[in-house]
């Protein structure tokens, strides 16, 4: 068996969280040629070479396939796909853009957000909010899948894979990038973070979410929200944790003011330690958490805050 797996790249830098997380996940597949698709993508190449249980790296350097254009890229992978028998990503928005139209292309099923491998042919994957694991059998020629990382640890950097470089497919003018518009943060990237705080409903307001950021700062976290918060306008809409916002799996995840809906609860329940901070005493968010503080989260996330 062979596996090509679609590297994490954003700006011309591989996610190493991502990719080497989505590289543990299908190596047991069988050998794994990584694919690294971008403009100017020869040093993400370099960098995931360290990666271990890499075959080999594909490196596709051009112009076509910049900002994570689908099509071209959809198409590149199609034209590779002969020697492979699993086509896979990380199930990020990129994968999510490119891997249902790798599959139309292969006429197959694409199967989505996959959490365990139990054979060549059959996966397990979340549905109704993470309360129920399927298990998926594809008789397809290609399985084409993507994985949620967070159950999965990254793969070690001590391998030495040689890199290729091949070229793009020929543009198929279906789409063209105009613009990125990327907030910047000194704080750690969300879906990868060792530590997550968020904020719910029970904040109370966008400028009440400040005491959620500093506490956050103190531990060089990174912050979430639920999708209350987001939809009251609290956070923005990238802070958002949950089933239709990012899934996470921190060493450590601080739920301040969240009352622990299912939805909320399938974004972040395979985080290592979880900590509630919430005054009512029934709320769901104690039934996953590992320590929970009935308090006003008024009064303890300052007090904890300057604890720190």
């Amino acid at each position: 068996m062979a596996v090509l797996l679609l590297a994490e790249i954003v700006g011309g830098e591989i996610s190493i969280d991502q990719t080497g997380k989505a590289l543990s996940a299908v190596k047991k597949l069988g050998d794994v040629t990584l694919l690294c698709a971008s403009n100017d993508c020869s040093s993400a190449a370099t960098a995931a070479s360290k990666l271990e249980g890499i075959k080999n790296i594909l490196c596709a350097d051009s112009s076509l396939l910049q900002n994570g254009l689908a099509e071209p890229t959809a198409d590149l992978i199609v034209s590779l796909a002969a020697d492979y028998d699993h086509i896979a990503a990380p199930a990020t928005s990129n994968a999510k853009n490119i891997l249902p139209r790798v599959a139309a292309l292969l006429d197959a099923m694409v199967i989505t957000d996959v959490t365990g491998i139990i054979d060549a042919e059959t996966f397990e994957r979340p549905i109704y909010a993470g309360n129920a694991i399927q298990t998926v059998k594809s008789s397809d020629a290609k399985k084409v899948i993507s994985i949620r990382t967070a159950g999965f640890d990254a793969a070690l950097e001590t391998g030495s894979a040689t890199v290729e470089t091949i070229s793009a497919t020929e543009n198929p003018n279906l789409s063209e990038w105009v613009e990125d518009k990327v907030q910047t943060s000194d704080r750690p990237e969300l879906t990868s973070a060792e530590i997550v705080v968020s904020g719910g409903r029970g904040v109370g307001s966008e400028e009440s979410f400040a005491i959620i950021e500093t506490l956050a700062d103190k531990l060089n976290a990174a912050v979430g929200a639920s999708r209350a918060a987001v939809d009251s306008g609290y956070a923005p809409n990238d802070w958002q944790v949950g089933q239709t916002g990012k899934v996470v799996a921190p060493s450590l995840y601080i739920a301040c003011g969240i009352s622990g809906a299912i939805q909320h609860l399938a974004g972040m329940k395979d985080s290592k330690i979880i900590v509630a901070i919430n005054k009512d005493e029934e709320a769901p968010i104690f039934q996953v958490a590992d320590y929970g503080l009935v308090a006003d989260l008024f009064d303890a996330v300052p007090e904890l805050s300057d604890a720190l």
